[in-house]
């Protein structure tokens, strides 16, 4: 399964970030402002003098004419567009192609429960399934997948959430998207932040299940390519 990365898109050169949403891209001979489409800090990938590839953007109404959509990292194509992992596994799940998650009648996106909006819900005759999705960027030494690259209060309570959801008797479920293809095995980011880290050691202990899976990335578009080792520490 996979999906068209639209638009057209460009080479440039990272120069560098100026808040979480804009950057400064050398592009066709000049430095451009463009907005960064991931909030996550990335700094092992936008350095200075990057190659990456950016989406020229035909809205009058915007400030930048350029979204940043994807970095090189020796030599790995990575996608940083933090909306695709949820449109992925979306596709993924209403066409069954995820073992263990066939068999559902329902697929909707952005669901409440409790306090929170979860990314996907499922269900059929017999139960109902939360699902969170995170967009993973960051891979370590080792071919190691992680999450987060910056303290995350907001994925510590989703987490929480789905642990009194699965104790009220949801299947609820954790999804890591990794968007490139060299990582081998994932982990929780206990070096930047450990209350995450310890909130999916709990919830996993509790029954909610944990995914990660790599995906291809090619200019043209992007595809689930397999599971990896999830690695509790």
């Amino acid at each position: 399964m996979n999906m068209e990365i639209k638009g057209d898109l460009l080479e440039g050169i990272f120069v560098k970030r100026i808040n979480r949403f804009i950057a400064h891209i050398y592009i066709k001979n000049k430095i451009e402002e463009v907005h960064v489409a991931n909030t996550g800090r990335m700094r092992e990938l936008l350095l200075s003098g990057a190659r990456v590839i950016v989406r020229n953007v035909d809205n009058p109404n915007r400030k930048t004419k350029y979204d940043l959509v994807m970095v090189y990292k020796n030599g790995t194509l990575v996608l940083i567009d933090s909306k695709m992992p949820n449109i992925l596994l979306e596709k993924a799940l209403q066409e069954e192609l995820l073992d263990g998650f066939e068999k559902y009648d329902y697929v909707k996106r952005e669901v409440s429960y409790g306090n929170s909006r979860f990314d996907i819900a499922l269900s059929n005759s017999n139960e109902d399934v939360l699902i969170e999705c995170k967009c993973v960027t960051l891979v370590k030494d080792n071919n190691l997948a992680s999450f987060p690259d910056a303290p995350t209060d907001r994925g510590r309570k989703h987490i929480y959430e789905l642990i009194r959801a699965k104790e009220q008797g949801y299947r609820t479920v954790v999804f890591f998207v990794i968007q490139r293809d060299d990582a081998k095995s994932f982990t929780p980011n206990r070096d930047m932040d450990s209350q995450f880290a310890d909130a999916v050691k709990e919830a996993y202990h509790k029954g909610v299940e944990f995914y990660a899976y790599i995906c291809n990335v090619t200019l043209n578009e992007i595809e689930i390519k397999e599971k990896i080792p999830f690695i509790i520490n």
